[in-house]
């Protein structure tokens, strides 16, 4: 395919050259690689070496200083809507496609409240649609699922990653603090599930899970109610 550049997108290649490079180094040899500390075989993120194989990770650079968080939000739903559509869409062939939206100019002293606090925000608005937004920033501190000593999600530059959910995402979704928030997670999980599922195990612990939360806040609903008719 022909590919021909004008003045201004090759001064703006050249600025996003070196994140991206520095962005890829780290895909290739700590997502794509063992590591003695995760506590499992097989390398930290198990789609990495595929997905670069079949070439169907993109990357994204964000000039978020010029942005508001609200513009930034945004910006983010709409790389959200373009994975959609964007080949692979078929199932297996898309669980390997992954966005990564790099924003090298957010200091690390706001990567909390940008980075976290954006993904927790609109992690709802993906999970429902099947997919995950992760979060990753030098400061990350959420452990490994097999070693809580492991920090995963700490990359060298601050981004955001989108991909499809795969049924192991679950403990992602039922430790969700909030249990409203629980409760859409689980119903998501099993809806998308319910019908292509290679693991019983999960999709009935998701149900247990939801039928638990759900009965768990009947009864915080009750409490309030008897208390506030005793006041």
């Amino acid at each position: 395919m022909m590919k021909l550049y004008t003045p201004f997108e090759l001064e703006q290649l050249q600025q996003d050259l070196p994140c991206l490079t520095e962005t890829m180094q780290w895909v290739q040899n700590f997502l794509a690689r063992k590591h003695p500390d995760l506590g499992r075989p097989g390398p930290v993120c198990p789609f990495v070496p595929q997905a670069l194989k079949t070439d169907t990770i993109r990357l994204a650079v964000v000039p978020a200083q010029r942005l508001n968080i609200q513009q930034i939000e945004e910006l983010v739903l709409d790389y959200r809507d373009a994975f959609l559509e964007i080949e692979p869409t078929q199932k297996e062939a898309a669980l390997n496609k992954a966005f990564l939206i790099i924003f090298p100019d957010i200091a690390i002293e706001d990567t909390t409240t940008l980075i976290d606090g954006i993904q927790q925000k609109l992690k709802p608005l993906f999970v429902e649609q099947g997919l995950m937004l992760g979060e990753f920033h030098k400061r990350n501190e959420t452990p490994g699922l097999h070693n809580p000593h492991f920090r995963p999600l700490q990359s060298p530059i601050p981004m955001l990653a989108i991909r499809f959910m795969v049924e192991s995402d679950l403990p992602f979704l039922e430790t969700a603090d909030n249990p409203h928030l629980r409760i859409k997670y689980l119903e998501a999980y099993l809806r998308i599930f319910a019908n292509d599922f290679k693991d019983a195990n999960k999709l009935n612990r998701a149900a247990e899970i939801l039928v638990l939360t759900k009965k768990q806040l009947l009864a915080e609903n009750q409490e309030l109610v008897q208390l506030a008719s005793v006041t």
